[in-house]
């Protein structure tokens, strides 16, 4: 999920607001562009995800999804909208690596960031600490950091979706919006992954839920508590929620229609400082 291709003109200007533009010339190379990738990689639907600012170049994130839009995932990045590269799944050691890693991206794929480690050798009066130097390539770490964003900000409104019988899950043709006060409430929106909150509760909980549309986690359990911002505009025609721990991820959905999408425009870097500014 982030922004259709077939609807990026229109639905990038409800993002505007919370600071998400494209030039003129990077809107009409994606739309072009976005629908070659799609017939040439033989994908569902594309969107595009947003962008990672770099140093020296920045990288614009597209993903391509199968049938079952919640697993069926490949991501794709470009630095001029037109010439796009997959991006290899991410392992664990990539996601280690990046709780230490320090420093901007840079715009350059095979960079090389030093992620340094330190552990205690040595007893008594031997005893030092002892530094330990791996690396991590800049797009092993782009392919960890939007997924770790796709986990923690990428959000769709309660029933957009629905979990069918044979386990996929698939856009609901039926889904005609949330209301003006549905929308207002964190709970009725969810987390685009696998559910983790949800499996810990417990089976009598998870009796009461409707199985085909609450099966995902809903944010309004996240934690530190206060890590979403919602806001209308225009009225209450459209409703924007945004990501406090991961700045630049923004939602957008307008009330009683279909419409919403979700993009990440930032330096691609979690505020670990939240839970002391709330």
């Amino acid at each position: 999920m982030g922004i259709d291709s077939n609807r990026l003109l229109l639905d990038i200007e409800n993002l505007a607001y919370s600071g998400i533009v494209l030039s003129v010339e990077q809107r009409a190379a994606l739309q072009t562009s976005l629908s070659i990738v799609r017939e040439q990689y033989k994908f569902n639907k594309i969107y595009f995800w947003g962008k990672i600012l770099g140093t020296k170049e920045d990288y614009f994130i597209a993903v391509g999804v199968g049938r079952n839009e919640i697993k069926n995932r490949s991501f794709l990045y470009s630095h001029d909208c037109i010439r796009w590269k997959l991006l290899n799944p991410p392992v664990d050691e990539h996601f280690e690596k990046l709780k230490i890693v320090k420093g901007r991206f840079t715009g350059d794929p095979s960079h090389e960031f030093e992620c340094k480690t330190y552990k205690v050798v040595g007893q008594g009066e031997e005893e030092h600490l002892e530094e330990d130097i791996t690396l991590l390539k800049e797009e092993d770490r782009l392919a960890a950091v939007v997924r770790t964003i796709e986990s923690e900000a990428l959000v769709v409104p309660r029933s957009a979706y629905v979990l069918q019988p044979t386990g996929e899950v698939v856009r609901n043709r039926l889904f005609e919006g949330l209301s003006v006060n549905e929308s207002a409430k964190f709970c009725n929106y969810f987390h685009f992954r696998d559910p983790i909150v949800l499996e810990k509760k417990s089976p009598l909980f998870r009796a009461n839920l409707d199985k085909a549309i609450d099966f995902l986690d809903p944010i309004d359990e996240d934690q530190p508590n206060g890590c979403w911002s919602l806001q209308f505009e225009r009225g209450s025609a459209l409703t924007l929620l945004r990501s406090l721990k991961w700045p630049g991820a923004s939602f957008f959905h307008i009330p009683e229609t279909s419409s919403y999408g979700f993009s990440y425009f930032g330096i691609g870097e979690e505020n670990r400082d939240i839970p002391f500014m709330l």
